[in-house]
């Protein structure tokens, strides 16, 4: 029987809490997210499960029971995971759990976006008349999508765009031609010449040490200035000031950002002050849908891990021989 403290740092389904209770684990909500608070309220638990704030490595090294680190989503960018390595602790995420609300998050800012809707929306409430006959609209039909990564979210976005008669063109160098005829996408030789040809660019690929910063001033240069910039990612994608800078000097139309270095926005950032840009706060894999499969599928792969399986979801398997032992 599997049993101890599993560490919640932040809110998950109800649904993974009972995957978690039936095998014989007690679910305990972390009261804070900061370091300290973690490293003090890991303190003999044999599990973590965590969303984008992540585990630090203090909390790690505070944690002597730790046997399993949970990620409830894709990204894996704020666990500190060379010390889970280190110590022998697994680290296991979900990819695909929440593709297909994030895909249709990217489509949902595409939308407002080529729409005007939040211009539109003030309109009506302000009895502007005039914003019909001056607002710039898009019809998205015939228009170049261009995804930046190929995972289980830039595929799920593929078919989406498809079905609404997008020309999809997508770099995702690893990934099999099989992959890219299923989803009706076309393959980018290079990030550069994608960002030359999309007239809507969207960003699907993970944030590590390579791809910090992945679209910079010159990037933003290449694309077409009527072009829009999507991000359903990781803010570190982006150099927001220049990102800012583009926007201001209508390098670039217009963006759709659902993620930022640095969550929550501050409400002083110069981004929350630009007028061609539709923020929210990353919620695209916030559906109920999503947060249910994403839940029970972190929570059924730190049971896995406990109970000795090999997890699907295996972010570190260097440690799988050489992990903690109960």
């Amino acid at each position: 029987m599997i049993t101890g403290p599993c560490l919640i740092v932040q809110p998950i389904h109800a649904a993974g809490l009972d995957r978690l209770r039936a095998a014989g684990l007690e679910p305990r909500p972390a009261s804070g997210t900061d370091a300290e608070t973690l490293a003090r309220e890991v303190a003999g638990c044999v599990a973590v499960i965590t969303r984008n704030t992540g585990f630090p490595a203090q909390a790690i090294a505070a944690a002597p029971d730790l046997r399993v680190i949970g990620v409830h989503g894709t990204g894996t960018d704020h666990v500190a995971k060379t010390a889970a390595t280190e110590a022998g602790i697994v680290v296991v995420n979900t990819p695909g759990a929440n593709a297909v609300s994030v895909a249709e998050q990217t489509l949902a800012l595409i939308f407002a976006l080529a729409k005007a809707l939040p211009g539109a929306d003030r309109s009506v409430r302000d009895g502007d008349d005039s914003f019909k006959f001056t607002a710039r609209l898009v019809e998205l039909a015939g228009l170049t999508l261009g995804l930046v990564g190929f995972g289980a979210i830039g595929q799920a976005t593929a078919r989406l765009g498809t079905a609404l008669g997008l020309r999809v063109l997508a770099y995702g160098p690893s990934r099999p031609d099989a992959d890219f005829a299923t989803a009706g996408a076309l393959r980018a030789p290079s990030v550069d010449a994608l960002l030359a040809e999309a007239d809507i660019v969207s960003l699907h690929v993970p944030l590590t040490p390579d791809t910090r910063g992945l679209i910079g001033r010159d990037q933003l240069a290449r694309m077409k200035p009527d072009a829009f910039l999507i991000n359903t990612s990781r803010g570190g994608l982006i150099d927001e000031a220049a990102l800012v800078e583009a926007l201001e000097t209508g390098t670039i139309a217009g963006a759709g950002l659902d993620v930022f270095a640095q969550e929550p926005l501050p409400a002083d950032h110069p981004l929350a002050r630009q007028a061609r840009a539709i923020l929210t706060p990353h919620v695209g894999g916030s559906t109920g849908a999503a947060l249910i499969r994403t839940a029970e599928t972190a929570a059924a792969r730190v049971v896995d891990v406990l109970a000795g399986r090999r997890p699907g979801g295996l972010v570190n398997p260097a440690v799988w021989e050489r992990r903690r032992a109960p």
